[in-house]
């Protein structure tokens, strides 16, 4: 079977290694375990610092494309002039594959969702990793993607993977999900002791979608409130200096930590250590960081942003945020009177995140292969 993916993500040469951002080759890696021939249809260069893994397979064609930026006139105007090239050689590769799979969102992901109602009869799959939320507030070229693979008239044999069960959707829309650990790191764990001090972690890029600057306010303003309690984040970004200032400002570098970047075993090891996880962002596609925590029983506590309600049960598994800090604070407070409550909220996170393993992933990944 010849596999043809379309993505923005880049592939890299480097070490004489194919290598791109290490989470979608870790999920790529399963997609090529069940094909003959692959061929990868993306951008080959990239400026910015990314977290880079080589795939297993190294016998990949990859076909160069540019990047198309929008942000300036005359960027604009020179990635319109490219969308002639773009579209033709986008149509030439999906022409060869007997299996096309797209990477959405992304404005490369749109020009595949165009060019792929030429192929109404050969078999296609796409993963939507955003917020596919009908009711959110996204850009129009995001809209229309999404408008455009669930329209079965024009898209034709293909199953569209996306976060989270939505009501009201096509039958071609498939509720999917994303895994970080096997079935053979399942464990049981004790019942955490939810008495004082209580632990928190934030992980994720120090970035403002994320708003770890918010969450620790939300950690300042409930031990004003009496509530013992500290936070390690863990991650980097432009944000950490204003965390690093306010801490310090307001006396509280004991109880906000700042562990930078780490291994995935050190942020294993401090999920099985907290509370709770504080996650309060913008926007999320598959919050992994919140499957992660809840594995491990850590209680997540998010905003209600694309399938994180339907993660947490509507508050059945976790605490969703208000992003308003007087509702917050008191919703934490009435949360952790009661620790039989708690020790039943952290086991039915772990139970619900230990149904989505590497291992169901990859047999689901196989069925849509063959």
């Amino acid at each position: 079977m010849h596999l043809v993916v379309v993505t923005l993500a880049p592939t890299l040469t480097i070490n004489n290694k194919l290598s791109a951002y290490a989470p979608y080759v870790k999920e790529m890696n399963l997609w090529f375990k069940y094909s003959d021939k692959i061929t990868i249809v993306c951008p080959t260069q990239y400026s910015k610092k990314l977290l880079k893994t080589s795939f297993k397979r190294q016998d990949i064609e990859i076909i160069s494309i540019p990047f198309l930026i929008f942000n300036s006139f005359f960027k604009a105007l020179t990635s319109f002039f490219k969308l002639p090239l773009l579209f033709w050689t986008i149509y030439k590769q999906m022409r060869k594959a007997d299996h096309i799979h797209l990477r959405c969102p992304g404005n490369i992901g749109l020009i595949g969702s165009i060019v792929q109602i030429c192929f109404p009869k050969k078999v296609k799959t796409a993963k939507y990793a955003g917020n596919w939320d009908p009711e959110a507030k996204q850009p129009l070229s995001y809209k229309l993607q999404k408008w455009l693979l669930q329209n079965t008239f024009l898209t034709k044999n293909m199953t569209v993977l996306v976060y989270g069960s939505w009501p009201n959707q096509s039958k071609n829309i498939k509720p999917f999900f994303t895994a970080t650990y096997t079935e053979n790191e399942k464990s049981e764990l004790p019942l955490r002791d939810f008495s004082s001090p209580l632990k928190a972690l934030f992980v994720g890029t120090m970035g403002a979608n994320k708003r770890p600057f918010e969450a620790v306010q939300l950690i300042h303003r409930l031990r004003k409130e009496g509530i013992d309690i500290s936070l390690e984040m863990y991650g980097e970004g432009p944000v950490s200096q204003d965390i690093k200032w306010y801490r310090k400002e307001n006396g509280i570098r004991d109880y906000i930590i700042l562990k930078g970047n780490q291994p995935a075993e050190v942020v294993k090891q401090a999920y099985k250590e907290a509370h709770f996880m504080i996650l309060p962002s913008k926007s999320e596609g598959w919050p992994k960081v919140v499957a992660e925590a809840m594995w491990w029983g850590c209680i997540p506590i998010v905003t209600p942003v694309s399938c994180v309600p339907w993660m947490l049960d509507n508050g059945q598994r976790g605490l969703l945020l208000d992003m308003d800090i007087k509702k917050d604070v008191s919703s934490f407070i009435h949360l952790i009177q009661n620790n039989k409550r708690l020790e039943t909220i952290s086991k039915r996170a772990q139970q619900w995140s230990q149904e989505y393993t590497l291992d169901h992933f990859e047999a689901e990944i196989q069925k849509l292969l063959q």
